[in-house]
């Protein structure tokens, strides 16, 4: 199938000005984790995995994604479904979201990796 958008660039759709109604496009959406804006980067994640049935899709910063990710199992996060706030209630994720509060919408890190079990 072939790809809409190139593979590499940057659509020119994402932010600026909209070419159908020559009005400022929306702002980037909130992050569903820690609810700060986005930035450049959005990645639509699967709150509920899709191995476990999920459908629903959420915005997120590629770095609470990935902690989300190495965090949780996909177990885990199919119990908590689509309720962010008791995601949060978490340690782990109240230390995370307090530490990320103060970066700016591109921030990226590397978090470390999933471990086995």
């Amino acid at each position: 199938m072939a790809r809409k958008y190139g593979k590499h660039g940057v659509r020119d759709d994402r932010h600026g000005i909209d070419e159908v109604n020559g009005e400022a496009a929306a702002p980037p959406p909130g992050c569903w984790l820690c609810e700060r804006p986005c930035g450049e980067t959005v990645v639509w994640h699967h709150p509920v995995p899709r191995s476990r049935g999920g459908r629903d899709t959420v915005p997120m910063h590629p770095i609470c994604q990935n902690m989300l990710i190495t965090t949780f199992s996909n177990a885990e996060l199919q119990r908590y479904g689509l309720d962010a706030g008791l995601l949060r209630i978490d340690p782990r994720v109240e230390k995370f979201v307090a530490w990320v509060a103060n970066k700016g919408p591109d921030f990226n890190a590397a978090l470390g990796r999933k471990k086995q079990r």
